[in-house]
């Protein structure tokens, strides 16, 4: 009966079992001639091609699992045994695959807009940049692809991306849910390490590399990081989503989503503070200030000023809190005598002497590993830069990040005219004006830090951005969506007032 049963199954499943038995060999063939990395991924290949019907099953899944990995891949208690960027880089090219293989459904003409053609301008001076060989070392494709992809194609993938996925009311509100949902857990985890301790992972972090940037002032100032890679990516990355979930909730109609985006933008802007990172508070501010212009509302924009204006003065000119090492610490930004910005001015001059002479920068496939000692860039090549803008400079030179910054400001501007002009609801202007406006505070941010191409802050809030594109496609079913969610909560208010009469009788 057995041999029987073996023989039907073989039969109607030769080819599965037939596919089976031979990787079950070469596993096992791997495994004695090439050790247990080749093992490992020979025994795991059968469940990355069930992980990839099941996405292509259920699309939105690869999407909404793209932005929870992208959030959760810092986090020091989280160790992969790939490249950090795979996961993200994969689930991006899945995702544009379904849509390649889905045109009816893709709407692809929605990534042909302004955000797209400044992101292509910066991929193609990228791509020439594979010819700059300013150090004389020979041009290494591996290396200059390394940086090319997480300073330029990623990008284009999250603008590809999320033009396409992000199609409807429903998706657009899910998405600030989950992106929400993840920024409290990042708070969340902040105030557990604050309250509660470390992990072991956190711990090793804190005591090695991150110490001297991390543990202040003699071991009584710490700084913390949440999930995030340290605490400047984390104090400026929350910071952009504190402002972003602030201009959410204050020109959401809906109750619900009204409380649930201040909730989260109240509980950032907390956190930005635990970070101890003073380039978050120039974030945090810049962006409030943008909205300012953005708003189209004197009723907004009057209380915003002042609020602003208060919060400013007193951290400037007061020592209200300063019992806080925190505070004490955020205050110091508006110090002009700091001697860690007087530092990074030291730095930049000295770094400017070299960089005279590569326009194009010394290459970006240069760094600490293919740089000779006795070259005369090697300086350029392995001094840690100090922001975004600096990592882009040393690598692509005057020109490259004239190009940069071009881009970034063309792809703002666009989506800041598609707020003020274009859009005529006032909450779907709340969700662009506040995605903008955290789009411009992380780029701030790549000016003070390393942080603004940095996972999870890109995705973010490139993301972001191109989802301000995506609302005018949208605005007539948002519209529609807004009004039925009006008239539920009216219902369930009336309900209740009728189930509190009825009650009293």
């Amino acid at each position: 009966m057995n041999k029987l049963s073996f023989s039907t199954y073989a039969k109607e499943n030769g080819g599965r079992v037939s596919l089976l038995f031979l990787l079950f060999l070469l596993a096992l063939y791997e495994f004695i001639f090439a050790g247990f990395n080749t093992f490992a991924i020979i025994c795991v290949m059968p469940i990355l091609v069930f992980i990839t019907l099941l996405l292509f099953e259920y699309r939105m899944l690869a999407f909404w699992s793209l932005i929870v990995i992208n959030y959760l891949l810092q986090a020091k208690w989280l160790s992969l045994p790939i490249p950090t960027s795979v996961p993200n880089e994969l689930l991006q090219l899945v995702l544009l695959a379904f849509a390649l293989i889905d045109t009816h459904g893709s709407r692809f003409e929605r990534s042909l807009n302004l955000m797209f053609l400044a992101v292509a301008m910066w991929c193609g001076f990228c791509t020439l940049e594979i010819l700059n060989d300013t150090c004389g070392i020979g041009i290494d494709v591996a290396a200059w692809y390394t940086v090319a992809r997480m300073i330029a194609y990623q990008l284009m993938y999250i603008t590809v991306v999320f033009c396409i996925y992000v199609n409807s009311p429903k998706v657009l509100v899910r998405y600030l849910y989950v992106w929400g949902a993840l920024a409290l857990f990042a708070v969340f985890w902040v105030w557990k390490q604050q309250y509660i301790g470390f992990t072991e992972s956190e711990n090793t972090f804190l005591q090695g590399r991150g110490h001297s940037t991390h543990v202040l002032a003699g071991g009584t100032l710490i700084r913390y990081f949440s999930i995030y890679s340290d605490a400047a990516n984390f104090g400026i990355g929350i910071a952009s989503t504190a402002v972003a979930f602030i201009i959410f909730g204050i020109t959401s109609k809906v109750r619900k989503y009204k409380i649930f985006f201040l909730v989260v933008g109240i509980g950032c802007a907390w956190a930005m503070f635990i970070s101890g990172t003073r380039t978050a508070m120039a974030c945090f501010m810049a962006g409030l200030m943008m909205y300012i212009f953005l708003s189209k509302s004197f009723k907004i924009a009057i209380p915003f000023t002042v609020i602003f204006a208060l919060f400013v003065f007193i951290l400037a000119f007061t020592t209200i809190g300063n019992g806080n090492q925190q505070i004490r610490r955020m205050r110091t930004a508006f110090d002009k005598e700091d001697a860690s910005a007087a530092q990074r001015t030291v730095n930049q001059e000295a770094m400017k002497k070299y960089m005279a002479e590569a326009p194009w920068g010394i290459g970006m496939g240069v760094g600490y590993g293919n740089a000779p000692a006795n070259n005369k860039y090697s300086y350029m090549a392995t001094v840690p830069p100090d922001s975004e803008f600096v990592f882009i400079w040393i690598h692509t030179g005057v020109i490259g990040i004239t190009v940069f910054l071009f881009c970034m400001v063309l792809m703002l501007f666009g989506g800041c005219r598609i707020v003020f002009f274009v859009l005529k609801s006032p909450s779907l202007r709340g969700i662009g004006a506040g995605c903008c406006c955290a789009f411009a505070s992380q780029l701030l941010g790549g000016y003070g830090n390393q942080v603004l191409l940095q996972f999870p802050n890109c995705l973010v809030f490139f993301g972001g951005l191109a989802i301000v594109y995506v609302l005018p496609f949208i605005e007539n079913d948002w519209i529609a969506h807004e009004e039925e969610q009006l008239v539920i909560e009216a219902e369930n208010k009336r309900l209740k007032l009728e189930k509190k009469k009825a009650a009293r009788v």
